[in-house]
C-alpha cells in the first residue's frame, strides 16, 4: 500500500469541502471496499477523509417510508421492525449479502458504493480494463465470464453489480439524498447507477466530494407480499449468479401491483420495467410469471460464459413469483 493522508471528519461540511477541493480525495466508509482495493493497488488516494463518526445513522419511520442514515449498519437496518413487517424482501436481501461480521460493520450507503467484483478490475496486473484505465479494453470479455452481466453491457465493460439489498431498493425506487457543496439533492436510486456505455469507469451520477447522507425506502403498500431469492454457487456467503427482488399485490385472482428488479445479471441493479407490465393485470400464475421473466430478459447480451445466466435468470425470477404467490394465496 502506498502512502496516503487519514483525517477524520468531525463535520459533514467539512468533510464534503475537503473532499470536493481535492480530486486524490475519498471517503471512508463501512462497506465502501475502498481499503481493500487499496491494498490491491487499484485505488491509490493520496487522502481519505473518515466519515463513521459523523451523526449520519439511525433510522426513523413514516406513513409511507422508512429513512435510513447513510451509515447506519446493514445489521441495523435488517433488524428494524417495520422493515421486517413491511419491507420483507429488503430484510431477505441485508442478511442473504453478507456475514453477521460483514454487516455489523457495512454501512447502507457503503453497500450501495461498493465496487465492481470483476477480477480484471480488481487485479492492478491485468492492464486491460477500461473501469481501472478508461481507454485499455475489457478482459472479461474474451477471458472468464462467468460471474459477469448479460443486462446492461456493452463493448467496453462486463462487470457485475455486486450489491444484494441494492435490488429490492431499486424495485421500491428508494431515493438517495446526498450532500455536496452546492447543497443537497435527491436521486432516484434507478437513476443512480450508470452503466458502463463508453465509461465504464463512471458507475454513478455522483460528483466529487458529493455524499450520500440517507437513503429513504418507500413502504410497500398494506397486504403486499415480497421476496429476495438469491441463487449462488454455494449456500454460505457468495455473489449471487442471479437474483431477483419482487413484491405483489394480487386481488381476486389478479396481479394489481407488480415490482420487480434483478440481480446477478446486470451492470446496475436492474428494474425490470417490462416483467412489471407484462404482470399488471394478469391473473397470478406461472403462465404469467413466465411471460414476465421473458420480458425481463429479452434485453440480455450474454457471452459463451454468461450464457447459462439467461435461463437462470428467469427461473430465478418465476420461482421468486411463485414465492410471493404461495404467501398470499
Amino acid at each position: 500500500m502506498e502512502p496516503f493522508e487519514y483525517a477524520r471528519a468531525t463535520d459533514a461540511d467539512q468533510a464534503v469541502a475537503v473532499v470536493t477541493a481535492d480530486p486524490h480525495a475519498s471517503f471512508l466508509a463501512g462497506g465502501t471496499t475502498q481499503l481493500d482495493l487499496m491494498k490491491d493497488g487499484v485505488l491509490r488516494p493520496d487522502r481519505l477523509i473518515d466519515i463513521t463518526r459523523l451523526p449520519l445513522g439511525g433510522i426513523t419511520h413514516t406513513d409511507s417510508a422508512v429513512r435510513v442514515g447513510a451509515l447506519t449498519t446493514m445489521e441495523e437496518l435488517a433488524a428494524d421492525r417495520v422493515v421486517s413487517e413491511r419491507l420483507p424482501f429488503v430484510r431477505e436481501a441485508l442478511l442473504l449479502g453478507a456475514s453477521t461480521q460483514l454487516r455489523n460493520m457495512a454501512t447502507i450507503g457503503g453497500n450501495l458504493l461498493q465496487r465492481a467484483r470483476c477480477r480484471y478490475f480488481r487485479d492492478p496486473t491485468v492492464a486491460a480494463c477500461n473501469k481501472r484505465d478508461p481507454g485499455s479494453g475489457c478482459a472479461a470479455i474474451t477471458g472468464i465470464q462467468r460471474m459477469h452481466a448479460i443486462l446492461g453491457t456493452s463493448d467496453h465493460c462486463i462487470a457485475l453489480h455486486a450489491s444484494d439489498v441494492a435490488v429490492p431498493l431499486t424495485a421500491l425506487d428508494a431515493i438517495v439524498h446526498v450532500q455536496g457543496m452546492d447543497g443537497s439533492r435527491s436521486i432516484p436510486l434507478t437513476r443512480f447507477y450508470l452503466p458502463p456505455g463508453g465509461t465504464p469507469h463512471i458507475e454513478n451520477v455522483l460528483r466529487h466530494g458529493e455524499l450520500i447522507t440517507a437513503v429513504e425506502i418507500p413502504l410497500l403498500p398494506q397486504g403486499a407480499r415480497s421476496h429476495y431469492l438469491k441463487v449462488r454457487d454455494r449456500v454460505s456467503y457468495e455473489f449471487a449468479l442471479a437474483s431477483a427482488g419482487v413484491a405483489l399485490v394480487i386481488e381476486d385472482g389478479l396481479v394489481q401491483e407488480a415490482r420487480v428488479a434483478l440481480g446477478g445479471v446486470g451492470t446496475i441493479p436492474w428494474r425490470a420495467w417490462d416483467a412489471e407490465d407484462v404482470l399488471r393485470g394478469a391473473p397470478a400464475g406461472s403462465g404469467s410469471f413466465r411471460s414476465a421473466a421473458e420480458a425481463a430478459l429479452q434485453g440480455a447480451r450474454p457471452l459463451p460464459g454468461t450464457a447459462f445466466k439467461v435461463e437462470l435468470a428467469k427461473r430465478t425470477l418465476v420461482r421468486a413469483l411463485e414465492t410471493v404467490e404461495g404467501a398470499l394465496s
